[in-house]
């Protein structure tokens, strides 16, 4: 499969995969160097794996560019659109499509879109190191450290079915007890069938499970180990 054939998603002008993979593979070392020889800036939270490390690397060098909130809208922006276009990321993910042809892809479209050379430059990175299929990591490191950047303290509860406006408004009020002076609470909400009753609270870096199917397993276990 070649780029060529996403030409009805409007990608940029046809150019030679070549011409458009050496002038990202450029792009990603004078990105890399860049980093490497500018003071790293830490983050404000580490996030681990792959997806850490270069969301980690992209928040110090758009921190020395003051350009983190730039970086963020165009992360956004392109999170959207592998959203709402399957057949680019399934194409982004295929392991046999070859690496030159998913670089000049990304570029073509991140120019197209007159993103700034920093975005364009870190995923040219990611396609340089084979790591486009990683995506979903990177979004959501970048996602957590971009709100601990804000003084957000991410919190996602999962439950067997929506909780109307009333429960919503509790359980907030219930989560503002978990926040230290000076940070926001960013709160999604997440419905998943398994849980069966309960919920499944995530904040921070902390994990409860207080839902019923998990109590279930608990008990089915214990029963088990007593036969």
């Amino acid at each position: 499969m070649r780029y060529t054939s996403f030409k009805s998603v409007n990608w940029q002008r046809d150019i030679p995969v070549k011409m458009a993979t050496s002038r990202i593979v450029i792009s990603a070392r004078q990105f890399t160097t860049s980093v490497a020889q500018a003071q790293f800036v830490k983050p404000p939270i580490q996030v681990y794996g792959t997806g850490g490390r270069y969301a980690h690397a992209l928040y110090s060098a758009a921190s020395k560019e003051k350009k983190l909130e730039q970086a963020d809208s165009e992360l956004k922006s392109f999170r959207n659109t592998l959203q709402q276009n399957a057949k680019l990321q399934q194409f982004l993910n295929n392991p046999v499509v070859k690496k030159n042809e998913k670089t000049g892809v990304v570029s073509d479209y991140l120019k197209g879109q007159k993103m700034s050379p920093l975005t364009v430059n870190f995923f040219g990175v990611l396609a340089e190191n084979n790591r486009l299929s990683k995506l979903d990591e990177v979004f959501s490191a970048w996602s957590k450290i971009m709100s601990a950047h804000r003084g957000e303290v991410v919190c996602t509860v999962t439950t067997a079915k929506p909780l109307d406006a009333n429960k919503q408004k509790q359980l907030n009020e219930a989560l503002q007890g978990f926040l230290k002076k000076g940070e926001k609470l960013n709160l999604n909400l997440n419905v998943d069938a398994a849980v069966i009753g309960g919920m499944v609270v995530e904040i921070g870096d902390k994990y409860v499970d207080m839902s019923t199917a998990t109590k279930v397993k608990q008990m089915t276990n214990l029963i088990q180990q007593s036969v």
